[in-house]
């Protein structure tokens, strides 16, 4: 008798001891490499060796072609992956340095060519979700990718087909557009968490009409940032750059690797400094 009066009162218990671990391990179960400092997704390397491979365009369909970068290790199980598109008039390499950068850091990573350099934002889009397929369905590093942990990048055109491909795949984790440029100036209708990357004196995308419209438009209850770079031109993301390395590091390993470890780096937002005109972000993004 005594025991089926105390059964209803462990219950709850019960399911929290069996709740609660799991909680925690979804918390850090795509967590890859050491610990994060400031100096470590400030360096042109991370932890990870690397290797890469060329995707010839004559054997995908959708978009033109690229280089696959990714960790040479799988001692700690799958990656995510993210599909990185140049600007208009741009080739994969003007977005190559990004590959191995973020590779090292625990991602595989898919610098495409577009179909032709001339090609608008939402055709880039559409050819951002097409590297994603293939990257996950045929490549010959498909073994290595969490299919459910994807995102995108573009520089201009291609940033303004980053912003379209969130909205038409709303199961991607993270996206960054770097001094995109569209002539949509409303995202209401996105629902993956992003990072908006402008440059202050940028004349051919200016943040006024491009960047800080995209922000401003993404839903208030979104994971979303702002990060506007102090003297910096359209093309700073064409060349090695610290800043937007650093904080799409951030990023992408708190929302495609959900790795608490790096909202230190994005919460609370950085101030104004020589590198950033710049900052804001809807913190805290821990739950």
């Amino acid at each position: 008798m005594q025991l089926r009066k105390l059964i209803p009162a462990l219950v709850p218990a019960l399911v929290l001891a069996l709740v609660a671990p799991q909680a925690n391990a979804a918390e850090t179960e795509y967590r890859r490499g050491p610990a994060p400092s400031n100096s470590s997704i400030e360096a042109v390397r991370g932890p990870f060796s690397t290797s890469e491979t060329s995707v010839s365009s004559l054997v995908v369909s959708g978009f033109g072609g690229g280089t696959i970068y990714y960790p040479t290790s799988t001692a700690e199980g799958t990656y995510g992956a993210i599909a990185v598109s140049p600007g208009y008039t741009g080739t994969q390499s003007s977005i190559s340095w990004l590959g191995p950068r973020l590779a090292s850091q625990g991602f595989v990573v898919f610098t495409i060519d577009t179909n032709t350099t001339l090609d608008q934002p939402d055709s880039r889009a559409s050819q951002l979700l097409a590297a994603l397929d293939y990257l996950t369905q045929r490549s010959t590093v498909r073994s290595r990718i969490d299919t459910s942990r994807l995102g995108v990048m573009g520089h201009s055109m291609g940033g303004g087909g980053t912003l379209r491909a969130a909205e038409q795949r709303p199961a991607l984790q993270a996206a960054i557009p770097l001094t995109g440029w569209h002539t949509d100036k409303s995202w209401s209708g996105v629902r993956v968490p992003t990072l908006v990357v402008g440059a202050e004196n940028d004349s051919i995308a200016p943040v006024s009409s491009h960047s800080e419209p995209f922000y401003s438009s993404l839903p208030s209850t979104l994971d979303k940032a702002y990060l506007e770079l102090n003297g910096a031109s359209h093309f700073a993301p064409n060349t090695s750059n610290t800043t937007i390395a650093k904080y799409s590091i951030a990023w992408l390993k708190r929302f495609i690797d959900n790795d608490t470890r790096y909202e230190q780096f994005l919460c609370p937002a950085p101030g104004r400094s020589t590198l950033i005109e710049e900052y804001r972000d809807t913190c805290p993004h821990s739950t």
